[in-house]
């Protein structure tokens, strides 16, 4: 697999706690989305772990094509 899989043209909005590590799924196969569940075992694209750093509300690439991985960089408005 070379590409990865657009699961929706918008950001998934998450609440993250401060300290806490979240692995984005960036091969797009994963049933939890935005997150890694192992599905990318085989397709040579590894999940983004992503540290918050504060309290609040993230916005995770659903497109895959971010150049800011992995949070949404608005590259899905261009469709």
């Amino acid at each position: 697999m070379k590409e990865p899989i657009a699961t929706q043209l918008a950001p998934y909005p998450v609440e993250v706690k401060a300290g806490q590590s979240y692995w984005w799924c960036a091969c797009g196969r994963s049933a939890s989305q935005p997150f890694c569940d192992g599905s990318h075992e085989g397709t040579g694209i590894s999940p983004v772990e992503y540290q918050a750093q504060e309290d609040g509300t993230v916005w995770f690439c659903g497109c895959r094509r971010t150049g800011t991985p992995p949070l949404c960089d608005g590259s899905h408005s261009g469709d």
